[in-house]
């Protein structure tokens, strides 16, 4: 891994993905689920390192997803679309967290 900061693009800041990280389990504690866009290449084990190198924290799991890009029309009316991207979901361990605002 070379730079992690080039696998970690940026954390994704909604609704649904701050809901995620407070949201409870089936044991009646919080998720602590983190949501990031990630680098198209990026492997699970990559995004581990990356993320307990540049938060220090411990990773308990991890989720990637495509999230397909949307329609788009400019403004002549022709349809294009915006780009695909990689999304992953990192579950910390009990204890730890990651301050993003």
């Amino acid at each position: 891994m070379d730079d992690p900061r080039k696998i970690i693009l940026k954390p994704v800041i909604t609704e649904k993905s701050t809901d995620r990280i407070e949201q409870l389990n089936p044991h009646g504690e919080p998720k602590n689920a983190y949501t990031f866009h990630v680098a198209r290449t990026a492997t699970k084990p990559e995004i581990r390192e990356a993320v307990e190198a540049i938060f220090g924290v411990h990773v308990r799991s991890i989720n990637t997803i495509w999230q397909r890009g949307k329609a788009r029309r400019t403004r002549r009316g022709r349809a294009t679309h915006t780009a695909d991207w990689k999304k992953a979901i990192v579950t910390l361990r009990q204890g730890d967290k990651i301050e993003l605002y």
